[in-house]
């Protein structure tokens, strides 16, 4: 086999022939002079035989030496040196209680609190001065005015000499018929309106 690879051509041998021809070609044009003489090619080595490259020992490959760690195993149990526990120190913590935070005041002004309405009374103070005004000028209308002294020229049934005590001589009984029939209801009417007021404010 190493004879049959020797008298077979290279790549090399192969490529420099077909330079040489081509050179050979171009050779005419250029003048002798300046015609570039033929490159050698360099020697190939001959390739190995696949005989030697598999009859070669082959030296094996050393072992790395087996590194011995200290593995600490799960299940041994691990004691520090008295001299470095010694210089731990351990400080209890102690929670704190919990402190709400205050409420912040309020941006707004509050306004004083309105008093609280009193019903001791049946009737506001407001409905019962009202009711006395009313009742006062009731009364006053029934008292008969003082008898002033008689003029020449008066009529006979008139005690005084004016318009409007004539005018209320009149209607003292119509005036009177009237209270009578209607004063009732009206006070009844107003006591209603103020106990419907006070049940609705409550």
């Amino acid at each position: 086999m190493t004879d049959q690879s020797a008298q077979e051509p290279t790549m090399e041998e192969i490529l420099a022939s077909i330079r040489r021809i081509i050179s050979e070609d171009d050779a005419p044009a250029e003048t002798p002079a300046a015609a570039a003489p033929e490159a050698t090619p360099e020697p190939v080595p001959e390739p190995l035989a696949a005989e030697t490259i598999f009859a070669a020992p082959v030296e094996p490959t050393p072992e790395p030496a087996a590194v011995e760690d200290d593995v600490l195993e799960l299940t041994d149990r691990y004691e520090a040196p008295a001299e470095i526990i010694g210089d731990l120190d351990v400080v209890e913590h102690t929670p704190e209680p919990y402190q709400p935070e205050p409420e912040p005041a309020p941006f707004y002004a509050e306004s004083a609190p309105e008093p609280a309405p009193s019903y001791d009374t049946l009737v506001g103070d407001s409905a019962a001065a009202s009711a006395a005004s009313a009742f006062a000028g009731l009364a006053a209308s029934f008292k008969k005015p003082e008898p002033a002294q008689a003029a020449s020229g008066d009529l006979p049934f008139v005690s005084g000499n004016t318009v409007e005590a004539m005018v209320a001589e009149m209607l003292r009984p119509l005036l009177k018929d009237w209270l009578d029939n209607n004063l009732p209801g009206i006070v009844q009417a107003a006591v209603q309106k103020e106990v419907e007021r006070i049940a609705r404010s409550a």
